[in-house]
């Protein structure tokens, strides 16, 4: 509750909402569940996030509403960092939990020392092709949109991503768990199956938990529920003429 207490205030001109995504929503459902809550509260607000977490993964979304949606922008640009947990021994087509196992093999053989040189080998630059289960635009759809009718896109355009830093946190195979800082725009997923395929193993993207976005921190968050709480209580002191 002390912890609660001392959480920056929302503020009736707009502010930067720091939620923690649950799992299985995605980041417009967030985005929609505020902005009705604010409607449902007399008080007309833009709402928009700073930064696309996928359904599977939890952590930190920042929330833009009101005159802080024009500084969208400013804070997509902001380096992440994750924690979270890679299988190995077995690959999905989306990379992550979202779609079902395939090419099971034994992980028996790996070492601490090998899956360490591995991460090792990961940080620096590097050309990343979004995967075709994302949000990435190709020809006017979501390249989800084509995965899901088994079209596979070859020529999807890269980009250069930067891995800061890759720690193996712990080892208990077939699962390693890590925390990654990386630049914008990084797909954690893919770096997951690139690891698995470095390794000899196949690997997917098990757990994914967003801890901070620039200097903006997780523990700072609140869940969708207490904001919600937040802002009806918000409401209740703002007269339902209140049009900003």
């Amino acid at each position: 509750m002390e912890e609660q207490r001392n959480k920056a205030p929302l503020l009736d001109e707009g502010d930067f909402l720091l939620i923690d995504k649950p799992l299985d929503w995605t980041s417009f459902d967030v985005v929609a569940k505020i902005r009705n809550t604010y409607k449902q509260s007399g008080m007309k607000r833009k709402v928009g996030h700073c930064g696309t977490l996928d359904p599977k993964a939890t952590g930190l979304l920042i929330l833009a509403t009101g005159r802080k949606t024009k500084e969208i922008s400013a804070l997509e640009v902001l380096d992440k960092v994750y924690d979270g947990a890679i299988k190995l021994g077995v690959m999905t087509e989306s990379h992550d939990s979202e779609t079902s196992e395939y090419g099971h093999c034994s992980t028996d053989h790996l070492t601490e020392s090998m899956i360490k040189a591995v991460a090792s080998e990961c940080i620096g630059i590097h050309q990343q092709q979004p995967p075709m289960h994302s949000a990435a635009w190709h020809n006017g759809k979501r390249l989800y949109e084509h995965a899901r009718k088994g079209v596979v896109i070859k020529e999807r355009k890269a980009k250069e991503i930067v891995i800061y830093r890759f720690e193996i946190t712990s080892i208990e195979l077939p699962m390693v768990y890590f925390v990654l800082h990386v630049s914008k725009g990084t797909y954690i997923r893919v770096i997951a199956h690139e690891f698995g395929s470095a390794l000899g193993v196949g690997g997917y993207l098990a757990s994914l938990r967003r801890v901070s976005i620039g200097s903006w921190q997780l523990s700072s968050s609140r869940t969708v529920s207490e904001t919600i709480e937040v802002i009806l209580q918000q409401g209740l002191r703002t007269s339902p003429c209140d049009g900003r």
